[in-house]
């Protein structure tokens, strides 16, 4: 069963080895959000963790160091690509389907890692573009009340909002979709000081017992 699920960012700087105390600094409720959701899934215990990521590298070890630094079970990897934000959605249901995850495994954990807007700053990566803070709002909007249509819309309505994330997000949804998983999504936080939006959420996924109950 799908027992753990989450969006978190992969900014390198987060890393101890990479950013200065500064720099975590500004990022203190990005880490503090990603430690707490660390407990959890070492509590949750897993036997399988999937990341989604744009990138490799730091993509997968970011949200690894922060969420699974003493984590003993398998860990698999899926590079999103250029393809569209529904094809990626798709595909996630496809993993699912294919991968036999619900008979294979006792308790899957999925972890979509990247980054929102890179355009909320002039002194950003990417200087700023007014699509960048509405593409961020409107994503935390709709994933709060689980608006997965409009989700796949926002690569359309945003196209110059320069974020790395939404594929990565769209796949673990697919996963979701396609276990009939009950969940309810909750951000725990969200900034972007450096011009880059990071957004750490838990999509907190309810047990069998709940699940069948709203089924019956």
């Amino acid at each position: 069963m799908i027992s753990f699920a989450c969006f978190s960012p992969h900014p390198p700087i987060l890393l101890p080895s990479v950013g200065s105390e500064a720099d975590r600094a500004l990022l203190k409720n990005t880490i503090d959000s990603l430690d707490v959701l660390g407990k959890k899934l070492e509590d949750n215990g897993p036997d399988l963790i999937i990341i989604s990521s744009p990138h490799a590298d730091w993509g997968f070890n970011v949200p690894l160091h922060f969420l699974a630094k003493n984590f003993q079970g398998q860990v698999k990897t899926y590079l999103t690509g250029p393809e569209s934000v529904k094809f990626h959605f798709e595909e996630g249901q496809r993993v699912y389907t294919e991968a036999h995850l619900e008979s294979d495994f006792k308790k899957v954990a999925l972890i979509a890692s990247g980054d929102m807007s890179h355009c909320l700053k002039e002194e950003g990566p990417y200087g700023f573009n007014p699509e960048g803070p509405k593409f961020d709002k409107d994503l935390q909007e709709f994933l709060t009340k689980k608006e997965i249509g409009n989700i796949l819309q926002l690569d359309d309505i945003y196209p110059n909002a320069g974020e790395c994330g939404l594929r990565s997000f769209v796949f673990l949804m697919g996963i979701l979709d396609a276990a009939k998983t009950v969940y309810q999504p909750e951000i725990l936080s969200y900034e972007g000081p450096f011009g880059v939006g990071y957004l750490v959420a838990d999509l907190k996924i309810e047990d069998n017992k709940v699940k069948s109950e709203k089924t019956e």
